[in-house]
């Protein structure tokens, strides 16, 4: 019985159909296939040898995790001059009422009553419709024009930094009961339908429990379950966050810096196993800086800054990302960054510092949001229900496919209805996500001990 990273992987989105193993990279990551003909996936294809064929994923919402964002001070009638931090999650839940902070310029009107931050709710919403949009088309080139799992890191690290203001042992516990509750749910139905097709479980479901490594499975459920390397890398920053804030504060600059160099070692030095630990620690080494940069915007790090210093390391960074994934195709048999940890490592940083660095230099909240009520009211809906969207919408992906299936019988919908279009898929995965959202999203409420609701 094979588990989590070294399965074999299902090809495409088609229907419960399985593939065999491969045993390098593909040349690059392909859509879903035409009239729900099974196509080679893009999302979590194997390592390159060195790292171990283990799947890694990049999409990815979310989710990550998976927190609300901290509320900011009302209104003043003046100036304050304290520096100003916001916050969401992984992935991917919804974080308790921080406490709000004055702003470090003449305040602004504020997107929504509560005082939450559109910058960062926009930020996460973007990356989960990238997530979804790389897995239903499979581009290669997504994660170059938006690095979705690096943002979602970095969101969950300044949070995270403003939650330690409280007591670590209590903000890791909230932080699990706000994850683990919505991801058991999930897991349920993913457990007991690969159960149904021939899966037997051992000893290994206890990562079903906690995902401290890749969940075991089957063939015919890896499409579902192999998001999961999220949550499991999301878990481990959580965890290790006292210690890494720790650290940070003793010297942000150099740790934010030195952080990058873990993912070298792993390319040009020492590799890490090709098992459940393996696979783990490459990820945490990836996103790493992206978690930290999270941590350099709530301490205030970034706006003392200079800008032309930040400009250069950030263009530095983007540069050698993309040059190396495109340098070494023939290594890894793609440009997608998702199967280069090295590239992905550097592109997300650059691009990531810069993000985190336009908030903090020009205390961006994009506040005009408010003034479009629809599109306002969809950002809040993705804020509030990341988890959901992130963890349900491969399995709503992967439904689409049986359903346009049922279109071809209708004559009418043959002819007039674009069955074979890849976008036809997309808005078809995007209706049954829509669905999932008020009938399962109601578990993130409970698991933030909050009165359900539908919608947020």
């Amino acid at each position: 019985m094979s588990w989590g990273p070294e399965q074999q992987q299902q090809q495409g989105y088609g229907y419960g159909q399985q593939q065999q193993p491969q045993p390098q990279a593909q040349p690059q990551a392909q859509p879903y296939g035409q009239q729900s003909q099974p196509q080679p996936q893009a999302y979590g294809q194997q390592y390159p040898p060195q790292y171990g064929q283990q799947p890694y994923g990049q999409g990815y919402v979310q989710p990550g995790p998976y927190e609300q964002q901290w509320q900011h001070a009302p209104a003043q009638p003046e100036a304050v001059a304290v520096t100003s931090t916001v916050r969401m999650d992984p992935v991917p839940a919804a974080p308790e009422a921080e406490a709000p902070e004055a702003d470090a310029v003449a305040p602004r009107p504020k997107a929504k009553a509560g005082g939450r931050d559109r910058y960062f709710d926009a930020l996460r919403a973007v990356a989960l419709v990238r997530v979804v949009t790389y897995h239903t088309f499979g581009w290669a080139w997504a994660g170059l024009v938006f690095p979705s799992m690096g943002v979602m890191f970095a969101l969950a690290g300044t949070l995270m930094a403003k939650s330690l203001e409280r007591p670590a042992l209590k903000v890791v516990k909230s932080r699990m009961r706000r994850l683990l509750p919505p991801f058991w749910f999930w897991g349920v139905f993913v457990v007991l339908a690969m159960m149904i097709h021939g899966w037997l479980p051992g000893w290994e479901i206890v990562y079903w429990i906690v995902p401290v490594g890749d969940p075991p499975g089957n063939a015919w459920g890896s499409q579902a379950y192999e998001i999961l390397w999220y949550l499991r890398t999301y878990l481990w920053f959580v965890w290790l966050s006292p210690v890494l804030l720790w650290v940070f504060r003793k010297a942000p600059i150099p740790v934010l810096l030195l952080s990058l160099v873990p993912i070298v070692v792993f390319q040009f030095g020492w590799q890490p196993p090709w098992n459940r630990f393996g696979s783990a620690l490459t990820d945490i080494a990836t996103y790493l800086f992206c978690w930290l940069v999270g941590f350099a915007h709530r301490e205030g790090v970034l706006q003392r800054l200079k800008p032309a210093a930040v400009v250069a390391l950030s263009l530095a960074a983007l540069a050698y990302g993309g040059w190396y994934a495109f340098a070494h195709q023939g290594e890894f048999g793609t440009y997608d960054l998702d199967e280069i940890p090295l590239a992905q490592a550097f592109w997300s940083a650059g691009f990531v510092a810069l993000l985190m660095y336009f908030k903090a230099h020009y205390d961006v909240d994009f506040a005009w949001l408010a003034r479009f009520k629809r599109l306002d009211r969809i950002v809040t809906i993705f804020n509030g229900r990341a988890v959901t969207i992130y963890l349900w919408h491969e399995i709503a992906l992967i439904l689409a496919v049986p359903l346009i299936d049922q279109f071809w019988k209708v004559p009418a919908f043959e002819k007039w209805l674009p069955l074979e279009s890849q976008w036809f898929m997309f808005g078809i995965g995007w209706v049954l996500i829509w669905i999932a959202v008020p009938l399962v999203g109601w578990v993130e409420d409970v698991a933030a001990k909050k009165k359900p609701k539908l919608l947020p």
